[in-house]
């Protein structure tokens, strides 16, 4: 049983960096891979542009996705609420 201040799972969960990390790498994948299929697409269907310049950009995009990642993730641990500690502090 719960003690009376104790957060729920859900609230311990959403405050868990671990997850919250796990979200924002998950909603950067959907949306920048949405995006780099569209242009892929069009650069492979395109009639002026040769086929190897698909395989290019999406070597290029699968490098530039990890600078852009890590980037995103630096900014956003700077803005986080980390009053929280991450290791609990408990004395047994």
């Amino acid at each position: 049983m719960q003690g009376v201040n104790e957060p729920s799972f859900i609230v311990r969960m959403i405050r868990s960096p671990v997850f919250r990390s796990l979200m924002l790498f998950s909603a950067f994948r959907a949306v920048y891979g949405m995006g780099i299929l569209v242009v892929t697409y069009f650069l492979a269907t395109s009639g002026n542009v040769p086929i190897w310049t698909s395989v290019l950009f999406l070597l290029f995009s699968m490098v530039f996705s990890r600078v852009l990642f890590k980037f995103i993730k630096k900014r956003w641990t700077k803005t986080a609420d980390n009053s929280d500690p991450i290791i609990p502090t408990t004395v047994i």
